[in-house]
């Protein structure tokens, strides 16, 4: 019989690309979320039944137990960029983690994968660097050979960073940005998967930095983003102390509408925009996976293509004023 693992937050970004791998390599896979009928789109990665999206509640240990009777390993993807409702940094990254690994370890899973961040860090400003510290530590604590994965800005075809702010770049001529010198290492969403398959394998254990070939400021990803969108835009850094005054005005909107309205930047995101999201010198990484990470330009222009100005007929119109010259 094939083998089973659980994927916590399995429907998320990083989540999907691990279990359509895992699918690939015939392992049974309960993908764990808060919306099971939301996750359905999971089912077609394997053969029928091999796939299921079930509901987990992760600040729950009757919950967490439940999705992961059988299984041989367990993965953990849940985190929050922001905090909502009883979803905070500390119930979900730091409490969630640590009870996903004390109970893989009482019911005997053999291995489990980590999903936390660069930057994560117990004396860090930012509470969302904090949690992801405190989360790896009470792994580590339960399941001391568990895998760690630590990505800078992951990008790909579903990401919430290039695609924001492409987005935003096809209104007005000016495209704001926080701390536009903070340098970052993106990694492709495939490459980090294939290293927590090693994992689940039981092929790697420990913390592993995961950064792309190339290290940049926030204000070139941006200007090489709008190369490839076709789109002339000044990028402009906001200071961060402009950046820390709008985040309270927006929190103050965001408590007086019951956060029905949100902000485009909470407090604590500016504290993380401060810090240079890079492979620390040392750490181990894709190399000592025997990994060799993919660059932004093989993977961009296959999803950005669309906002640019005639979409997928951009090109063609290109090539149609060639002919006329």
């Amino acid at each position: 019989m094939s083998k089973l693992v659980t994927i916590y937050g399995g429907s998320g970004f990083v989540g999907r690309y691990i279990a359509r791998r895992l699918a690939k390599d015939g392992w049974r896979i309960r993908v764990a979320v808060r919306n099971p009928n939301e996750a359905m789109f999971v089912k077609p990665y394997g053969a029928v039944g091999q796939v299921e999206p079930v509901f987990c509640n992760i600040r729950d240990d009757a919950s967490v137990r439940s999705v992961m009777v059988g299984s041989d390993a367990v993965v953990n993807c849940v985190g929050v960029l922001d905090e909502v409702g009883k979803n905070t940094f500390e119930a979900t990254q730091a409490d969630g983690a640590e009870r996903v690994a004390r109970i893989a370890a009482e019911m005997g899973v053999a291995h489990m994968v980590q999903l936390s961040a660069i930057g994560a860090d117990a004396d860090a400003d930012s509470e969302y660097a904090r949690t992801k510290a405190a989360g790896e530590a009470g792994v580590l604590k339960h399941m001391p050979h568990a895998m760690i994965l630590r990505p800078s800005i992951v990008f790909g075809m579903e990401d919430g960073f290039f695609n924001r702010f492409a987005g935003m770049a096809r209104f007005g001529p000016v495209l704001p940005v926080v701390g536009a010198e903070t340098k970052f290492q993106p990694v492709y969403v495939d490459d980090v998967a294939a290293a927590a398959v090693m994992g689940v394998n039981g092929e790697a254990s420990g913390v592993y930095e995961l950064g792309g070939p190339d290290v940049h400021s926030f204000r070139e990803l941006m200007q090489q983003m709008l190369q490839i969108i076709r789109r002339r835009r000044l990028v402009m850094n906001i200071p961060f102390w402009a950046a820390r005054v709008m985040a309270f005005g927006f929190s103050v909107v965001r408590f007086v509408t019951l956060g029905l309205v949100r902000g485009p930047v909470t407090a604590d995101q500016v504290k993380n925009l401060a810090v240079d999201n890079v492979v620390s010198e040392g750490a181990k990484g894709f190399d000592d996976l025997g990994l060799q990470p993919t660059a932004m330009e093989a993977i961009l222009p296959d999803y950005l293509w669309r906002f640019r100005p005639s979409g997928q007929y951009d090109a063609i119109k290109e090539s149609a004023k060639n002919l006329k010259a």
